[in-house]
C-alpha cells in the first residue's frame, strides 16, 4: 500500500516517528504541500494523511487510486465528503485528541481572569515582588 503524508509538520515537525505508519505500507512524508502540489504529490497513493491540505472533487477525480483519507485533527472542514462518498473514498479523524488540551487550557483561563496570574507572573519576573517592604502587593 502507498501512504502519502501531505502536511507531515502540522503533526509531527520531527521529534515523532513514523514507523508505526510505515508499518502498513511504502511511506513518503512532505512536510507541506501547496495546492498545485497536491495531485502530483498522492499520485497512485492508496491512502493519504493531512491536517489543513483541501480535498476536492478536482483532487479526487485526479487520484483515482485512492481509497482512504486521514484527517489527523478533529473536524472535516477540508474535505469534500460528498465527493468521497462519490468516489468511494473512506475518510477519518481523530475526535478527540486535545480533549485533555482543551480541559487544560479552560483551567488556565479561568485563573487569569479570577486571578490574573499572567499579569502577577509579569511583574514577579520584573522584580517587583521583592521590592515590596512588606512582601505583598
Amino acid at each position: 500500500m502507498k501512504i502519502t503524508i501531505l502536511d507531515g509538520n502540522a503533526l509531527n515537525p520531527g521529534d515523532l516517528s513514523w514507523a508505526p505508519v510505515e508499518a502498513f505500507g511504502e511511506l513518503t512524508v512532505y512536510p507541506r504541500t501547496s495546492p498545485d502540489q497536491v495531485v502530483s504529490r498522492i499520485g497512485d497513493s492508496d491512502a493519504i494523511l493531512l491536517n489543513k491540505i483541501n480535498i476536492t472533487e478536482e483532487v479526487l477525480s485526479a487520484c483515482p487510486n485512492l481509497k482512504y483519507i486521514g484527517v489527523q485533527a478533529t473536524g472535516y472542514n477540508v474535505i469534500d465528503l460528498e465527493a468521497c462518498k462519490r468516489h468511494k473514498v473512506t475518510v477519518t479523524n481523530v475526535p478527540s485528541y486535545s480533549t485533555a488540551g482543551v480541559a487544560q487550557m479552560v483551567f488556565a483561563y479561568i485563573t487569569q481572569f479570577c486571578s490574573r496570574t499572567a499579569e502577577h507572573s509579569l511583574s514577579v519576573h520584573n522584580g517587583d515582588w521583592t521590592k515590596c517592604l512588606d512582601f505583598c502587593y
